[in-house]
């Protein structure tokens, strides 16, 4: 769905105060994502910023508040909130000095611009952007409300506690740091779920309260942090046990107890159900970090679907790609194909296919270039590369996404049909003879053009290298021999708790000679299924652990120097 264009902004500008939601970015809404393309001016509490500055256009105005509305991003000494523009630029513009959130975003309306006013949750349940909408209305701007998901509900649901039973119990929501005793009370005298929102080392004095108010020490409750986020933890007690429960789990005491939570208390909460209802926290990699030595371009889907199963995906290039030292060979190539040189063009990767569409670029070519020429592609992701580019391909392996896949399914060459026996293979300097030798044997000639070279890439920043020497990162998953050779070498060997998931035998052998055990091996050479074995094997170690009566911990919390048990995916 692209942005709806909104019309142009009159004298007085516009402001769209917006619920982002409880944390996790997919939880915005599709208007949200359209108001954020079309601002000027984005003021984001920065508990929110990531979730909402990658929709933002480039160039749009940045400013971070604090959660009471406050301008945490100044030039130093001045107190003056500074405006950043996000687009990796280092030029900054500088606002005059405002007192509050609600005025800058009032500073910014009145020069007649687009401002949206991020927020947690929804915007109808925080008190500061009821107070900014209010001001609004007091200078005659206009402005309109984008809600979103409240925190006191997404919370619990991504937690696997629901609020509602079958008898329709009453739901109280309650802030502990604004309650009143007169509040506490009657929700204490209430038999039905409270849904209080408060900080982790308050949490056992909002559980004194309750009780204090009426409710018995053994009602249940969940308590969970960072909810929505890959972050999030959850803890089942009693009103009467939670402060014991937070010290035996080394919760509390901590330097991060003030983190907000939101507590689900009652006997109809479900809290004894968690265990089948805990969909988020179950997942086979949640919270897992995961190492993916791969472009960011080549590790878009892949990291995506990492996303899936709960993990958090790093990606780290082990490669750079730069053109050819020679490249007369590819502009007679990409000439040969506008003359009618060619019967095929063969790519085999999404790097190849970026080389030639740049190359037309560079001549003023389109995907028209392509008329009367068949298009092969080694398998799903060049083959998209290719539909983006404007081109379908004619071939793509039935079977395994490989060179020797292609060749399963390639034709032999006919005089009677193809008029023309030259196949043009545009390709990286390091490439194998394989699908060459292939074509040769199946009767064609083949042009094989190196299209760009693969450099190793420069090493990541020292507190990657730390994390992935010292066990910081769960998993680590190789998918050629070469991110194996060029990881070690740019960023040092995986420590012996992280899990190494190799994408096939050569990979894995090249691990081996490199010191590493490989844990999990994909069924067949793809990426998705690398991920999915990975997905299995984190699966198959949580209900090891839960048959056990052992807690689920992550790789990188084992005992250093553990041993680690060998796959057998």
């Amino acid at each position: 769905m692209s942005p709806t264009t909104l019309p142009a902004p009159p004298e007085h500008g516009h402001v769209t105060f917006l619920g982002a939601g409880p944390g996790d970015p997919g939880l915005l809404t599709l208007r949200a994502v359209e108001a954020l393309a079309n601002a000027d001016v984005l003021v984001a509490e920065h508990e929110v910023l990531d979730v909402v500055r990658p929709h933002a256009r480039q160039g749009v105005a940045e400013v971070h508040t604090d959660a009471a509305g406050s301008s945490a991003s100044s030039v130093p000494g001045t107190g003056t909130p500074q405006l950043t523009v996000v687009d990796g630029a280092s030029t900054t513009a500088v606002v005059p000095a405002v007192r509050d959130a609600a005025h800058l975003v009032m500073e910014a309306a009145r020069g007649g611009r687009r401002v949206v006013r991020a927020v947690t949750g929804d915007p109808g349940l925080d008190v500061y952007a009821a107070e900014e909408m209010l001001a609004c209305a007091a200078a005659g701007v206009p402005f309109e409300v984008v809600p979103g998901i409240a925190t006191a509900v997404g919370v619990p649901a991504y937690a696997g506690v629901p609020l509602r039973d079958a008898e329709g119990a009453d739901v109280r929501f309650v802030d502990a740091r604004t309650a009143s005793d007169r509040c506490w009370t009657e929700v204490g005298a209430s038999d039905g779920t409270v849904v209080v929102s408060t900080t982790l080392d308050s949490v056992a004095a909002a559980a004194g309260e309750l009780v204090s108010a009426g409710r018995k020490p053994d009602t249940p409750l969940t308590v969970t942090v960072a909810g929505t986020t890959t972050r999030q933890r959850t803890w089942t007690a009693t009103l009467g046990t939670i402060a014991q429960t937070l010290k035996q789990t080394k919760a509390l005491p901590s330097p991060d107890g003030g983190r907000p939570v939101i507590a689900v208390v009652g006997e109809r909460s479900a809290a004894a159900q968690r265990d089948r209802l805990a969909w988020f926290e179950s997942k086979p990699l949640f919270g897992w970090k995961v190492l993916v030595p791969r472009t960011k371009e080549q590790a878009a889907s892949l990291s995506d679907q990492l996303r899936s199963y709960g993990a958090v995906p790093h990606e780290v290039p082990t490669i750079a790609v730069e053109p050819p030292r020679t490249p007369q060979q590819m502009e007679r190539a990409v000439k040969g194909l506008v003359t009618g040189r060619y019967e095929w063009i063969a790519f085999t990767s999404v790097n190849a296919v970026k080389a030639v569409r740049e190359k037309f670029e560079e001549y003023g070519l389109d995907a028209r270039a392509f008329a009367g020429i068949k298009v092969a592609a080694v398998g799903e992701q060049t083959a998209n590369a290719l539909i983006a580019f404007g081109v379908k391909p004619d071939l793509v392996p039935s079977g395994e996404q490989s060179a020797a896949g292609l060749l399963e399914d390639w034709p032999p060459y006919d005089p009677v049909f193809d008029p023309i026996d030259r196949v043009f293979l545009p390709r990286a300097d390091i490439a194998t003879e394989t699908l060459v030798a292939g074509l040769i044997e199946l009767g064609w000639e083949v042009d094989d053009v190196t299209a760009y070279r693969t450099v190793r890439a420069s090493p990541p920043p020292a507190e990657t290298r730390e994390a992935i020497k010292g066990g910081g990162f769960d998993a680590v998953l190789f998918t050629s021999s070469s991110t194996v050779r060029n990881l070690v070498g740019i960023a040092g060997k995986p420590h012996n708790v992280t899990v190494i998931a190799c994408i096939g035998p050569a990979t894995a052998k090249t691990a081996e000679e490199h010191g590493l055990r490989v844990d999990v091996m994909a069924p067949e050479p793809s990426v998705h299924k690398l991920a999915e074995a990975l997905a299995d094997f984190g699966a198959r170690r949580r209900a090891a652990a839960l048959e056990a009566g052992d807690p689920v911990t992550r790789p990188s919390e084992r005992r250093p120097g553990a041993r680690r048990r060998r796959s057998t995916t």
